[in-house]
């Protein structure tokens, strides 16, 4: 009976180090894969005002910090970037539920909200917690329930799987330091043939009064998109100053 239990002990010991072994593969041919998707730009030729990363061709810029939440509430900004027009563009319904990536202060949450209605939600998603904590606070003002703000990671959103009708970033994708990772779980996200909507400051037009590394082309965007399962429904161009690009779930 010693040499029966002896046996098992050694088994299951075997087991566990095959198992270790397999995840520390599984690991470590993401981290390659990862890497290989990415690349590291030398030392001194990074534009200061990104992270030193390039994606498909693109630098990746850096995150506008929570420190910057007062430009996002700015009183001009719908007269700069007509937000009236994105909301009639996108012809959100009473009972959708739509995720607000990058979200912010919740300035187009606050305003989705209402499209929605009591029935619907929004799920506003941030990665900085000073962030989530104002538009928590923001929404709770407004009297807005049907907002429900979460905190993401740089590689995940972290919604459940299959449950959004129409996901949205505003000038957040060229921010992303793991842009495929992230589009992934959106995707995850997504009911089929749910909406992908991007909000990018226009690359092509130069007399956009933003920093180029905080622009992008329609033909990037849909160049990046386009390595997931998604397919280009349209892009509106009615906007002053950004690009409005359209994907559907496949």
């Amino acid at each position: 009976m010693i040499d029966s239990f002896r046996k098992m002990v050694s088994v299951n010991r075997a087991l566990q180090i095959f198992l270790v072994a397999i995840a520390a593969i599984v690991l470590q041919g993401a981290t390659q894969a990862q890497t290989a998707r990415y690349t590291m730009l030398p030392p001194g030729t990074a534009n200061p005002d990104g992270i030193g990363k390039r994606y498909m061709g693109r630098e990746i810029s850096g995150v506008m910090g929570w420190q910057g939440a007062a430009w996002l509430e700015r009183e001009e900004r719908e007269k700069e970037e007509r937000t009236d027009i994105l909301m009639k563009a996108l012809d959100l319904k009473p009972g959708m539920v739509v995720a607000d990536i990058g979200a912010g202060t919740g300035y187009l949450s606050r305003r989705m909200a209402g499209a929605v209605a009591a029935n619907g939600k929004v799920l506003a998603v941030d990665v900085q917690p000073e962030m989530v904590r104002m538009l928590k606070r923001l929404a709770q003002q407004k009297g807005l329930a049907n907002i429900v703000p979460s905190l993401g990671t740089e590689t995940d959103v972290k919604l459940p799987a299959a449950t959004v009708d129409l996901a949205i970033m505003v000038d957040v994708y060229h921010e992303l330091a793991y842009p495929f990772e992230v589009m992934e779980s959106i995707i995850r996200a997504l009911k089929p043939g749910g909406q992908l909507v991007f909000i990018e400051y226009r690359a092509e037009d130069p007399n956009v009064p933003i920093k180029p590394l905080h622009k992008m082309s329609e033909a990037q965007v849909r160049r990046e998109a386009e390595v997931h399962p998604l397919v280009w429904d349209r892009t509106v161009a009615s906007l002053p100053w950004q690009h409005m690009v359209v994907f559907r779930k496949k």
